[in-house]
This record gives structure tokens, C-alpha cells and sequence, in this order.
């Protein structure tokens, strides 16, 4: 594909195919997305493509390899005929443009060859430019034109062609042209091209560099493994790895799957995952993820996940995604490169029309001239470049810093977000708790309470309760055998303990089973002031004690609290906490505002009033019970250190685990927006107010006349305006 209007095309032939319920076609990634009701029938997808005039084939992982080769070849094939047109075209211009210009040179053609002979020389040179490096234009552009689907190759080849035809008339035939319209202009055929070629030469040079992000992240995938087999270490191909295989791991090497440590001990750099450059110690009982480096010691892993289940492809994955998804903002480009190939077509032809009947002498020069400039000026290559290169610019450098797209209409919602809200735990907090205060009531002992509760505990996965479970074990306490154990979603947990009932939560756990708290009261204010959260146990109906557990804040969360602020956003933290706390952690990290005591189901009817407030929402947050509001939100933010649930239910996913990454992320979306935006204004509006001016709208005012070369160097060279302006956002920094 060359241009915008063949992306509506392909897409177009796309959405007939029998059970094709949506297509997008992506130019910068020369890939196609289809969403299939049913089974997905791709051979029928790839014989619509190819019946209007395209090569096809289904994308594999396996195939990256083969696209990358053929994209190389491209290139070369490119550099080559840039080459030859370059050298045929540049004695024609000398020729001809060099004797109206120049005349001491326009003298000396004269007295030495003769006009005649340097048109025949002309005629040679244009006729090796068009006949091998131009022939792609027109072995691609005059079949579209015959399907009635014209594209970009069709409107250099008329235009080029046009001015080559009437050239060997005025050379081999000037009898048939009135004498004052006898002229030739293999110059702009010739040059045309080899401008043409120059701005697609540059167009791949920097195509190939937005997708830089997905070749250095495949580059990070391990191509062999060194394994256990039958006894005996062995490498085999990455390929050949299956999950349960142990794999030996010296320093220095790169982890090719993601796996668990069983033996050895070493320090592990993450910052491919985490961002975080301090390397993570790793022993036996450690996850590690493939991709990242071992760094000083030797460890023996065993495989949990491989190929394409692995965090890093996974990674690849999304980041493909998103760099291939359709923004709201692409329907304006479709909607226009719909008609505009023709529209261009049918300006030319009037173009020509208008010229001809009213244009001065030789009406016949200006009226070709004209109509091939306006052909030339209006390819629309940089329509169809101007939003897929930002976006893949922009996802690939999100990346870098360890922000994922999951779907890439966040990428644009998130520059109009009006409030953030975060959950507390683990996305403000680093999501493990200490218990810090354990408050007994009269007539209880701390050793078998504690012992009782963290037995309890010890079924929950919550975090609160392994703190609790971590201080008993600290304690030396021996945990009883339970019964019975339930889970009182949004309230606490209870078990039996020897025929005893056992009960933990929060206060409103308590006020339900009909106990009152007021008798822990003043430590309970206490508490809450310090951000701590307070839990009541009972046994046998009886308040017998107060658990106070501190959540530590991440070291990142107060900086990127203030850089969401200076983005102009509001701040909301909702959490299941009680409100003394919520509100004192909210007080020590300048949070706006404070939604406390909220279940799970409660979250997602506080983001739906959140929006209903303010507009448009992102929600942060890590865990399970934050994946409703997650979906509920505009935009989803998942804490990549959080639950699977919680990323697949999310827009974004932040590998580190910090909070920074969610001010990165909206900077990202309104730099990369505003991008887009750019490139769109730069290709609409510098067509539609260049093809006027190549009509000749000027000349009556000025005598100001556009030739095709020019066109066509301003043609190539609005597209690379594009693609350069697009690769200035790899140098974000936030």
C-alpha cells in the first residue's frame, strides 16, 4: 500500500468477506485487523485483498522475521532506483531547465547539439527513468485505474505519463500540435520520479525507525536455552523449551522464559519490566521473567511459561496492538480519502478543461502543465501517514518507559481526562502491610488472641491479613487448625477454633454481627489520624481486641500525586478503609478528595459518579476487586505488579508499579495527540491549499505558475514533514 486511499480500499474489499464483522487497516504497519463472527476465515480475507490488486498473507509470530526481510528488500530496491533516476533525470533537468535559466548554457546547446538533439537525448534518458525505476508507478497505478479505484501510483503515472506522451508528440510529431504549443517537458516526467523516489526512500528510512520499539523488545527474546535433559545439560532452541523444563543460568545471561527459581541465589536487572534500575535479588522460591538479566550469580529455574504465554511477548503483543489501533480521530482521514483520489482527478480534468477553453497562448502547454502539477501536489501519502506514524512513535516510546497501551482509543481519551482516581492499596501504598498496634480488651492474652486471628487470617489472600499472618509466625506463635472458614466480602473473615467462632474486620464487620467498638474508640481516632486501618477481632460474640496495620506509602506516590496536579488533574482516592484513614492518607499526599468505606461493587458506582461530576475518568488500580472499575472507567490504569484480572480488565498497564507512570501515560496521550493532529493539519491543509495554486489561481493575480516538479518535490516532502514530525516523539522525556 501506498496512501491513504489505498487503506480504504483494503479495508473496504475487507468488510465484504463473509463474516468479517469489523476491519482496520493500518498503513505504517502494512498490517490488517479483522474481527470475525464465527470461524475466521483467513483465505478468504487474503483472496479479497489480492483480486483488487495487493499481496496478502496472515501474520504470524514466526513471520516477523520474513516481513523484516522484505522490508529490507523494499528498501534496497528503492535505494537502487532512486539511484538510477537520479542519474538519467539530472542531466534531462540540466537540459532543459538548465538552458531557460541559464543563457550562456541555453547558447552553447544550441551552437554544439542542436534543440532538436537535446530533445532526443531527453527523450532517452526520461524514457530509461520511466521504463525501470518509475515502472512501479505505473505497473501499480494504471491497473488501479482501470478497476475504477485510482490510488497514488495512478496519480503520478497520469501525471508523469501525461507529460512524456505530449513530449514525444513535440519531438516525433510537432505536426500534430499547433506550432505555439510545440514543447517539451521530459523534465518534469523524469524529475517527478526521482523525487517521488527520494520521498519514498526517506518515508521507509523513517517508517522502519517508528517501529524501532517492537524490534528492541523482540530483540530482548532469547533465541536458545541451556536445559536438563535425560541428566545432561543441553542448549536447544528457545522453540524447543516446554513448560516444567529446569534451565541452567549462568551470569550475565539473558532469562529466555519466565520461570521459578529452584536453586542458587543472585541479583536480577528487571528494568526491562519494572523500569526500576536497582537489579532484584533472586533465590529459590523467586519468580523471574524472561527477557530480564541474571546478573552475578548462578541459578537453576524451573519453566512456568514459554513462547508466547511469556510476560515479554505478552508485552510485544500489546504494544503491536495498540501501535496498530484505529483512534476516533482516524474516521475524519477515512471519511475524506474516500473521494479524495477522485475529487483530485476531477480537479485535474477541470483543471485542464479551464486552461485550455480560457488560458492564454499556447492554451494546450498551460492547460497539460497545470493539470499534471495538480495531479502531483495532491498525493495523499501524507494522509495516511500522518496518525498510524504518531501512534506507533508514541506507544513505542511509552513503552521505553514502562507504559503499555493495551487498546489504543486510551491513547486519545486519556489527553481529555478530567479526574484521576486511585485506588489505595498497593497503587498509593506498596501494597504490604505491618501490623504496627495490637490492643487488647480487659481480661484477654496477646499470645492466644493473636494466635487465634492470624489462624484466621492465614485463609486470606489480602494483604492486611498476611501481615497479620507475618507477625504471628515472627512471634513464634503456633497457628490452631480451622474450621468452617468464610469470607464476608467487604466486611472480614470467620472461622471456628475449637468449637469457638472467630471473627476479624472492619468496624462495620463488627456493627453487623451487633458489637459495639466504642470501647477502642479513642485509640481507634488515634489510629485513623496516623493512617493507620483498624480491625476488631471477636471470639464467641466478644470484642476481644484491636489490630492496627500500616500500609507503607510508596517513596513515588507524593511525586506523582503533584505531577497529575500540574497536568491539571483532579485526585480522588476511593478505598474499602474507613474514613479517618482515608482521609489522614489523603491529607499527607495533597489527594483531592476522599471516597472511604466503598465495597467493591460501591467502586464502580463511585467512578460512574465521578464521571457524571467531572467528565472524563481514568481509574488506577492493581487489584481483583479493582477490575469492574477498571472497565467502568474511560480509561483503565492496571499497576503492572497487580493481578492478571486487574491487567486484562484495564486500557493501561504500568510495569513498574508507579504511580509516576500514570502522569507519563496522559503527557504521552496529549503529546502524541497533539501530533497527530499536526500531521493532520499539515496534510489537509497543505493539499487543499496547494492544488489552487497548482491549478494556476494565482496566475491572473501574479502570473504565478506551479511546475510539476516542484509539485512534486512538495509532494514527497510533505510526507516526510510527516514521519519526521511523528519521530520527534521518541525524544519525549517526562
Amino acid at each position: 500500500m501506498t496512501c491513504a486511499s489505498c487503506v480504504g480500499r483494503v479495508e473496504r474489499v475487507l468488510k465484504t468477506v463473509p463474516g468479517v464483522v469489523s476491519a482496520y487497516v493500518n498503513l505504517a504497519t502494512e498490517r490488517a485487523d479483522l474481527t470475525f463472527a464465527g470461524v475466521a476465515d483467513t483465505v478468504a480475507a487474503v483472496s479479497a485483498v489480492e483480486k483488487i490488486g495487493y499481496k496478502a498473507s496472515v501474520a504470524s509470530e514466526a513471520g516477523n522475521d520474513a516481513v523484516a526481510d522484505r522490508h529490507d528488500a523494499e528498501a534496497s530496491s528503492l535505494q537502487r532506483d532512486l539511484l538510477i533516476a537520479l542519474i538519467f533525470a539530472l542531466p534531462v533537468f540540466v537540459l532543459e531547465m538548465g538552458s531557460h535559466l541559464i543563457p550562456t548554457l541555453h547558447d552553447y546547446i544550441m551552437r554544439t547539439m542542436g534543440m532538436q538533439a537535446s530533445w532526443y537525448i531527453q527523450l532517452t534518458l526520461t524514457t530509461i527513468v520511466l521504463a525501470i525505476p518509475g515502472r512501479r508507478f505505473f505497473s501499480k497505478g494504471i491497473p488501479a485505474l482501470m478497476r475504477a479505484a485510482p490510488d497514488m501510483n495512478s496519480l503520478v503515472a497520469l501525471g508523469a505519463g501525461a507529460a512524456y506522451a505530449y513530449s514525444l508528440v513535440a519531438t516525433l510529431a510537432p505536426q500534430w500540435l499547433p506550432a505555439a504549443t510545440v514543447n517539451v517537458y521530459y523534465e518534469a516526467a523524469a524529475v517527478i520520479v526521482a523525487l517521488i523516489l527520494l520521498g519514498r526512500f526517506l518515508e521507509g528510512r523513517a517508517k522502519g525507525r517508528t517501529s524501532e520499539a517492537i524490534k528492541r523488545l523482540a530483540g530482548l527474546q532469547v533465541k536458545t536455552a541451556r536445559v536438563s535433559r535425560n541428566g545432561q545439560i543441553v542448549e536447544v532452541q528457545i522453540a524447543e523449551v516446554n513448560p516444567g523444563d529446569m534451565i541452567e543460568l549462568r551470569p550475565g545471561e539473558r532469562i529466555p522464559v519466565d520461570g521459578l527459581v529452584v536453586q542458587g541465589t543472585s541479583f536480577v536487572d528487571e528494568s526491562m519490566i519494572s523500569g526500576e534500575p536497582v537489579p532484584v535479588e533472586k533465590s529459590a522460591g523467586t519468580q523471574v521473567v524472561g527477557g530480564t538479566v541474571n546478573q552475578n550469580g548462578v541459578l537453576n529455574i524451573q519453566a512456568t511459561k514459554v513462547g508466547s504465554d511469556t510476560v515479554l511477548s505478552q508485552i510485544i503483543r500489546m504494544v503491536e496492538d495498540a501501535q496498530g489501533a484505529k483512534l476516533p480521530i482516524q474516521s475524519l482521514v477515512d471519511r475524506i480519502t474516500m473521494w479524495f483520489v477522485p475529487a483530485v482527478m476531477a480537479a485535474a480534468a477541470l483543471t485542464f478543461v479551464i486552461w485550455f477553453l480560457v488560458g492564454p497562448d499556447p492554451a494546450l502547454t498551460f492547460a497539460l502543465v497545470n493539470a499534471v502539477a495538480v495531479l502531483i501536489i495532491a498525493c495523499p501519502c501524507a494522509m495516511g501517514l500522518a496518525t498510524p506514524t504518531s501512534i506507533m512513535v508514541g506507544t513505542g516510546r511509552a513503552a521505553q518507559m514502562g507504559v503499555l497501551f493495551r487498546k489504543g482509543e486510551a491513547l486519545q481519551q486519556l489527553k481529555d481526562t478530567k479526574v484521576v482516581a486511585v485506588d489505595k492499596t498497593g497503587t498509593l501504598t506498596q501494597g504490604k502491610p505491618a501490623l504496627t498496634d495490637f490492643i487488647l480488651a480487659a481480661g484477654s492474652d496477646r499470645s492466644s488472641v493473636l494466635a487465634a486471628v492470624a489462624a484466621v487470617e492465614s485463609r486470606s489472600e489480602h494483604p492486611i491479613a498476611r501481615a497479620i499472618v507475618e507477625a504471628a509466625t515472627g512471634e513464634g506463635l503456633m497457628l490452631p487448625a480451622i474450621d468452617n472458614f468464610t469470607s464476608v466480602t467487604g466486611f472480614g473473615v470467620q472461622a471456628d477454633i475449637d468449637g469457638h467462632r472467630v471473627q476479624v474486620g472492619a468496624d462495620r464487620y463488627m456493627h453487623k454481627i451487633g458489637l459495639d467498638v466504642a470501647l477502642f474508640e479513642d485509640e481507634a481516632r488515634r489510629m485513623g489520624d496516623e493512617g493507620k486501618t483498624p480491625l476488631y477481632a471477636a471470639i464467641e460474640g466478644k470484642l476481644v481486641a484491636m489490630i492496627a496495620v500500616s500500609d507503607p506509602i510508596k517513596d513515588t506516590t507524593v511525586a506523582a500525586i503533584k505531577s497529575l496536579h500540574d497536568l491539571g488533574l483532579t485526585v480522588v482516592m476511593i478505598t474499602g478503609d474507613n474514613r479517618r484513614t482515608g482521609e489522614a492518607i489523603a491529607r499527607k499526599l495533597g489527594i483531592d478528595q476522599v471516597i472511604a468505606e466503598v465495597l467493591p461493587d460501591g467502586k464502580v458506582l463511585a467512578v460512574k459518579r465521578l464521571k457524571e461530576q467531572y467528565g472524563l475518568i481514568a481509574y488506577v488500580g492493581d487489584g481483583i476487586n479493582d477490575a469492574p472499575a477498571l472497565a467502568q472507567a474511560d480509561v483503565g490504569i492496571a499497576i503492572g505488579t497487580g493481578t492478571d484480572i486487574a491487567i486484562e480488565a484495564a486500557d493501561v498497564v504500568l510495569m513498574s508499579g508507579d504511580m509516576g507512570g500514570v502522569a507519563r501515560a496522559i503527557a504521552l496521550s496529549k503529546a502524541t495527540i497533539r501530533n497527530i493532529q499536526q500531521n493532520l493539519f499539515w496534510a489537509f491543509a497543505y493539499n487543499t491549499a496547494l492544488i489552487p495554486v497548482a491549478a494556476g489561481v494565482l496566475y491572473p493575480l501574479n502570473g504565478t505558475l506551479l511546475s510539476p516538479i516542484f509539485a512534486a518535490g512538495a509532494m514527497a516532502f510533505s510526507s516526510v514533514f510527516v514521519l519526521g514530525n511523528a519521530l520527534r516523539l521518541r525524544r519525549l522525556k517526562f
